[in-house]
């Protein structure tokens, strides 16, 4: 491809856009539903931590002005998100967050700056591998920062708490950001590679919402239809008077002695009785001779029982 520096900086410049924006949508999420449940606080943290060392990276290497920029909205973008997951996931306390957040955000813009100053040197003498170092750890911590959040793809069964539209925008910023290498007079082996698994593993994720996430909602309609068949069946059961054989289940317990009244009239205890282990309530007694059930008298409740009849 022909060196076209327009090209170059345009590209770069829609592509550090996407990455400007890519975060807003995951913090107006978690804002707006007081949850960070589904997104792995590893995943942001790692984003946030490596952005320093792309940005000494960039930086050295004198990429164009949106490269530079981009890093560092990034890392500031991912350390906010991980603040919030420390609110809201770990219920920290808010002055807590927000000085964890200062912190964070002070020591690595220091450790990016103290970096550049000492890297450049060795750059500038033609020593590469230092230079090389940052921009190889920032693409590994970045495709590695993923792994903890497919784990909490697996463990839900599906994408949550992660916005889709934010996997979306940051793919797309890596698309451009590649596009953007394209025309660069030297094509950048390293950042190309950085920014092509953040296309790929994003998509990956992109790709698990549209094939798990319609199949977990088919999954919750079915057990919203089997609980609502379940409370009628339930409901139907109560008003006949016969018990439902979903919703009980009984234990049969025996006592010793009792005193089953009716009508004034006492009659010798029942040995053969059954509690419901449902809803905790006194036991209903069967007599065997009749083959019915009586309510059974409590001298510590001082009253009748018969919530629930056996057949």
């Amino acid at each position: 491809m022909p060196v076209n520096k327009a090209a170059e900086n345009a590209l770069g410049t829609i592509g550090t856009i996407f990455w400007t924006i890519q975060l807003v949508p995951q913090i107006w999420k978690s804002y707006r539903t007081k949850s960070t449940e589904g997104l792995s606080h590893w995943l942001v943290l790692a984003w946030g931590l490596s952005g320093p060392f792309l940005g000494v990276y960039v930086i050295v290497q004198n990429l164009n002005i949106p490269l530079i920029v981009q890093p560092q909205l990034f890392a500031t973008l991912c350390i906010i998100s991980w603040a919030q997951c420390q609110y809201y996931g770990n219920k920290r306390p808010l002055k807590v967050c927000l000085l964890m957040l200062a912190t964070l955000l002070a020591v690595s813009g220091g450790f990016e700056a103290g970096m550049v100053y000492a890297v450049k040197p060795a750059y500038n003498r033609g020593n590469m591998r230092p230079v090389q170092f940052f921009g190889i750890f920032s693409s590994v911590t970045i495709s590695c920062a993923l792994l903890p959040q497919y784990y909490e793809i697996w463990k839900h069964k599906e994408v949550i708490g992660i916005s889709v539209l934010f996997m979306l925008v940051d793919c797309l910023g890596g698309v451009f950001s590649v596009l953007s290498l394209v025309f660069k007079e030297d094509f950048d082996t390293i950042a190309a590679v950085t920014y092509s698994l953040v296309v790929v593993l994003d998509g990956i994720v992109l790709l698990l919402a549209l094939i798990l996430n319609p199949m977990a909602k088919r999954r919750r309609a079915r057990e919203a239809a089997a609980a609502a068949d379940s409370t009628a069946i339930h409901a139907h059961s109560s008003e006949s008077g016969i018990p439902s054989p979903v919703n009980e289940e009984f234990e049969t317990t025996e006592i010793n002695s009792a005193t089953v009244q009716e009508e004034g009239t006492v009659t010798p205890a029942i040995t053969e009785s059954r509690r419901c282990s449902t809803c905790e309530c006194d036991p209903c007694i069967r007599d065997p001779e009749k083959k019915e059930d009586r309510p059974v008298y409590t001298e510590e409740k001082n009253n009748y029982t018969d919530d629930h009849l056996l057949v």
